[in-house]
């Protein structure tokens, strides 16, 4: 695997090294040891999988605050997605940042966000499903969102939006916001 710091702290691409032959391919999603030689602590304990049926639907920009803040290993399984991390941990010198890059089931490329990041993506193709595994179990009462479409973010969606959920249309605005609570514990 090759890895490729983002400019979101603890941010990371990671692109495979796959082995072909007349069979097809084969290539490494994960491995504990190929992470920590690249100081990423991350062990998944849950994996999660979506599957949207029109392009340019979005999902996000969803994340877990502390006791269950949560870094997500993401990748696309069929079809291709626009995959965005925003950092909204206050003390970070990337803090209201965001990052995107494509993932598809081609180029089996992945995004590891980290813990009180944002994470959301658009589907550019219909039929498109991705895979995600989590350093933290899904926590309902820690659950938070920031709205997809927050000016104070900007962040550049390659196609115009076709389909969000309502959840996802109503996360409050930056403004509103409490950042307090998004601080990992002392």
């Amino acid at each position: 695997m090759r890895f490729t710091q983002t400019e979101i702290g603890d941010g990371w691409v990671i692109d495979p090294s796959p082995h072909v032959d007349s069979r097809g391919r084969f290539m490494r999603a994960w491995c504990a040891r190929e992470f920590g030689a690249h100081g990423i602590d991350f062990m998944p304990v849950q994996a999660n999988m979506g599957c949207s049926t029109v392009r340019g639907a979005v999902r996000g920009m969803h994340f877990q605050i502390a006791p269950a803040a949560e870094a997500k290993l993401v990748r696309c399984t069929r079809g291709a997605i626009y995959d965005v991390v925003l950092d909204l941990r206050p003390l970070s010198p990337s803090f209201r940042q965001w990052f995107g890059v494509e993932l598809s089931a081609e180029n089996g490329r992945m995004l590891l966000v980290p813990e009180l990041c944002a994470h959301g993506y658009q589907t550019l193709e219909p039929e498109t499903e991705m895979h995600y595994m989590t350093s933290a179990f899904y926590e309902p009462s820690c659950v938070r969102g920031a709205r997809f479409d927050d000016p104070a973010f900007a962040i550049d969606w390659p196609l115009p939006v076709a389909a969000v959920s309502d959840q996802d249309r109503c996360w409050p605005s930056f403004a509103a916001l409490e950042f307090a609570p998004l601080t990992a514990p002392a």
